[in-house]
């Protein structure tokens, strides 16, 4: 399996296949890549539907040559915790804020989520957001309101009183409360639509349908979400000597 960057005619094949519909997995097989590489150079490039193969070529040459300019003459920079290395790590915060993409979050709120995930502490301040993720911080503040509402994180003051942001273990079930609170509402609706276009009517079957569906998809989170909430708060054994 070839390695390296994505050639300006590996990315002509790609548009071909978006254009075609076809999944990304379908467009890695083609030009033997891995699909993780296909999702990631789509989503950085406009997403499925805006993808251009010249213009993504050309964003690749930018942002080679910004990290070329970027790159310290002094010292090379401390190694990093636990031994890892410093491409895989990017690679991965490159991967997790793509699926996280897919999945509807928009790109920065995608990035500043992936950045504190993939910190150990699982917690950062604004101004060291705004420093690894080379942005603002009005984004930085952008993406956290956004992230806040979703209940994605949520903030907190160190003992020196400033403000960080926080991911823990209790979010991914809150997530998952808000998410089936959500379809509740929903059920709601429908069936109030029911009654006002008439319980004999086809939109009336089609939101009966939809309301007794989500109803069911919204009991079986919140169980599955009481039972699995201790797996959130397992902690990872320590190495055997």
């Amino acid at each position: 399996m070839p390695g390296g960057r994505l050639t300006q005619q590996e990315r002509q094949q790609i548009a071909l296949g978006l254009a075609d519909s076809l999944a990304y997995a379908e467009i890695a097989r083609r030009i033997d890549r891995p699909t993780s590489t296909i999702t990631r150079e789509v989503m950085r490039n406009g997403g499925p539907t805006a993808y251009r193969a010249d213009l993504a070529h050309r964003a690749t040459e930018r942002r080679s040559h910004r990290r070329r300019a970027a790159a310290p003459r002094g010292p090379a920079a401390p190694p990093l915790a636990h031994g890892r290395d410093a491409e895989a790590v990017r690679e991965y915060e490159e991967m997790f804020t793509t699926v996280l993409m897919e999945s509807g979050l928009p790109k920065m709120m995608s990035r500043v989520l992936g950045c504190l995930y993939t910190t150990d502490a699982g917690s950062l301040s604004a101004s060291e957001l705004a420093q690894r993720l080379q942005v603002s911080p009005a984004s930085i503040s952008k993406a956290i309101t956004f992230l806040e509402s979703q209940n994605l994180v949520r903030r907190q003051r160190d003992e020196r009183r400033r403000e960080r942001y926080v991911v823990d273990d209790e979010l991914w079930y809150q997530a998952m409360i808000a998410s089936a609170r959500a379809n509740a509402q929903l059920v709601e609706i429908a069936r109030k639509g029911v009654g006002v276009l008439g319980s004999d009517t086809p939109a009336a079957a089609r939101l009966e349908n939809i309301a007794r569906f989500l109803d069911f998809v919204s009991e079986s989170l919140l169980r599955a979400a009481e039972q699995a909430r201790e797996v959130l708060h397992t902690n990872p054994e320590p190495p055997s000597p």
